[in-house]
């Protein structure tokens, strides 16, 4: 009997000391947050809308990709790099998969489209390929929120 009561207490002890360091996890120190790419207060690691008028174009900054699109023009998409932010000026410069080269240039300075009432809170020089376009931006979500007239923030 004693030696059954001397197994019992072996096992139960194996458990317990495999349960205590299986149990307990060890959490690594949390990584300090990425500093944010903000321009003019804008998130820029947020989903962008650049707009265009005359001709009318758009270009969605998704995270993933660049969708450009517009009036008698054919949807392009690119990967889409990390905006590189230099004090008041934000770049990106991609290549689709035709070829095409697309370069933004996004600067911190108030911006109307020319058509409607609205202000956006960045202007956008954009080249696609040898052509260049001109237009505003904000975030996708500041625009879908914003009225039809006023600051788009």
């Amino acid at each position: 009997m004693r030696l059954t009561v001397l197994a019992a207490a072996s096992a139960l002890a194996l458990i317990l000391a495999a349960c205590s360091q299986g149990g307990e996890t060890v959490e690594a120190p949390a990584e300090p947050p990425a500093p944010a790419a903000v321009l003019a207060g804008v998130d820029l690691t947020q989903p962008l809308s650049l707009v265009g008028t005359e001709p009318f174009w758009g270009i969605r900054l998704t995270g993933q990709e660049l969708v450009y699109s517009g009036v008698d023009r054919p949807e392009q998409r690119a990967p889409q790099p990390a905006l590189t932010v230099q004090g008041t000026v934000a770049t990106l410069q991609t290549r689709s998969a035709t070829g095409t080269v697309f370069d933004l240039t996004l600067t911190a300075t108030e911006c109307s489209d020319g058509m409607s009432d609205r202000t956006y809170p960045l202007t956008a020089m954009v080249k696609v390929g040898d052509e260049s376009l001109m237009g505003c931006a904000a975030t996708t979500a500041a625009i879908q929120s914003a009225g039809e007239s006023g600051p788009v923030s």
